[in-house]
């Protein structure tokens, strides 16, 4: 039995919706990139965890809109032959770099890496994701979060539609994993007072804020305002160990860089070696230099843990909680090392004698505090809305309004049959509402792909909407299998419920 006190460790996974919209540098690429690196390894681990028999060793949140796209017949197929893009690549490389060293070696362990991942995709992959996930959950290895279906900024939402927004995303969650999460990770931890009662509607009954929403006391799970939905909040002090704005161990320089590239090959041969080094002095990879500083990043992460858990006894006469929460993506994607950290950390914390287990298993062990309200808050810049609600981007909040006024407008009365026109045309706006569009542009990320994004799919939505009336239907219906054909994530998705 632990004593030290208990640990969670929650993963959010993430991407837009990117299938038909653009493939590099912007596009398809990111979610190949992420599935091969991130997505493929993390389930992998989780698969080794549940053979062993273990329970609860983490959360694991997935949207909707990604969980849609690892499903999609089209990305399957399309992921299938980037993989063997990825092998090709790698033999490539080997005759360009077999003058060094480091980099044949690496050229070699790409080439290895792309061959498992075929062999994973083939045997296990093939049918999407949901058969790769769902006895994990069977099993109880991990805990499933859900969230709305597009992962739109929920503050931002008229009532209406983000009661929609949230029971489509769990209706297609349950649909292709046979479990309705009862817990989410609020798109971007976004939370405006008095949302607790939608959730409760909805069923959810745990989700997650940022740290600062409660006061940086984040010892204990919180149920919310009158509600009996309970809030977790990310602790900081721990949680930027790894990642934070400034600083965290993906920018040793012993780590594989992510920034600099072999253009010839698309495979990155570098280490960070250095925070202010231009790519062309950064030093080759070493993967023995980077398994050494691996080793002390655990080692530092687990003490630290410790620390916090022990301080928090001290401070409050029994056992704390830790919530570590990180974008999935990191492991892997973003950090190439990130996925053998977080096995080797998820092994030694229970040696530590600390309890490993899920946001679930938390409040099976009692980790429930008082009652609290929230402030307005999400985990962007300043742990307020302004990431998302900001002056860079107040073109974009104001045409989302007027984009949900004009959704409202049109669904009018619902009929009695499921109507395809209605249905593309609300899968469109909800589309263009995702919060990941004003994310790119505050943050400079690809802003016009972003903007052109939310553009493509409100003009589309204005395209439907333009047809409702009935001297248009056969057009309509035509326009609508066209869209659908490029933007068809939910296929349950049903206007009437709107």
């Amino acid at each position: 039995m632990s004593h030290e006190g208990t640990f969670c460790l929650v993963l959010h996974s993430h991407l837009p919706w990117l299938a038909h919209h653009g493939s590099w540098p912007v596009g398809e690429e990111w979610l190949y990139q992420a599935w091969a690196h991130s997505y493929l390894p993390v389930l992998d681990l989780a698969r080794r965890f549940a053979d062993e028999g273990r329970r609860d060793v983490f959360t694991l949140g997935v949207t909707p809109v990604l969980a849609a796209q690892l499903d999609d017949p089209y990305c399957l197929r399309a992921f299938h032959h980037w993989l063997g893009d990825w092998q090709l690549r790698a033999r490539h490389a080997s005759t360009l770099w077999r003058g060094e060293p480091l980099l044949r070696d690496l050229a070699a362990a790409e080439h290895r890496s792309a061959d498992a991942a075929i062999a994973e995709f083939e045997s296990r992959w093939r049918h999407g994701f949901s058969p790769v996930l769902r006895p994990l959950l069977d099993a109880g290895t991990l805990e499933l979060l859900g969230g709305p279906a597009t992962h739109p900024f929920q503050p931002l939402l008229d009532p209406r539609v983000r009661a929609f927004a949230l029971r489509t995303g769990l209706d297609d969650t349950a649909l292709r994993l046979g479990h309705r999460p009862d817990g989410i990770w609020a798109p971007e931890c976004g939370y405006q007072p008095g949302m607790e009662a939608g959730y409760a509607a909805a069923g959810v009954r745990r989700f997650l804020v940022d740290g600062p929403a409660l006061r940086g006391d984040t010892a204990a799970a919180r149920t919310v305002g009158e509600s009996d939905v309970v809030c977790f909040g990310r602790d900081l002090e721990v949680t930027y160990r790894v990642w934070s704005p400034k600083a965290g161990y993906p920018g040793h320089g012993a780590y594989r860089d992510f920034h600099t590239w072999d253009h010839r090959v698309g495979l990155k041969p570098s280490r960070v070696t250095g925070k202010h080094i231009e790519p062309a002095g950064k030093a080759p990879y070493d993967p023995a230099l980077a398994a050494d500083t691996l080793r002390s990043h655990v080692k530092d992460f687990v003490d630290t843990v410790v620390t916090r858990l022990r301080s928090l006894r001290e401070r409050d006469g029994r056992p704390g909680l830790v919530v570590a929460a990180y974008d999935t993506e990191l492991f892997g994607h973003w950090w190439h090392e990130g996925p053998a950290w977080l096995e080797a950390v998820l092994r030694a914390l229970p040696d530590a004698g600390v309890r490993v287990t899920t946001l679930r298993g938390a409040l099976e062990a009692g980790h429930l505090g008082a009652p609290v309200d929230l402030p307005a808050s999400s985990w962007g810049s300043g742990k307020d809305w302004r990431v998302w609600d900001g002056e860079q981007v107040a073109d974009l909040v104001a045409s989302g309004a007027a984009l949900q006024r004009r959704l409202l407008a049109a669904v009018g009365e619902p009929g009695i049959a499921r109507d395809p026109v209605r249905d593309q045309l609300v899968t469109e706006a909800l589309l263009a509402l995702s919060s990941d569009w004003a994310f790119m542009v505050t943050k400079d990320s690809a802003a016009d792909y972003a903007r052109s994004r939310a553009e493509v799919h409100t003009a589309r939505f204005d395209e439907l909407a333009a047809l409702l009336g009935p001297a248009d239907r056969d057009r309509a219906v035509g326009v609508a299998a066209r869209l659908r054909a490029d933007d068809g994530p939910f296929g349950h998705l049903d206007a009437r419920a709107l």
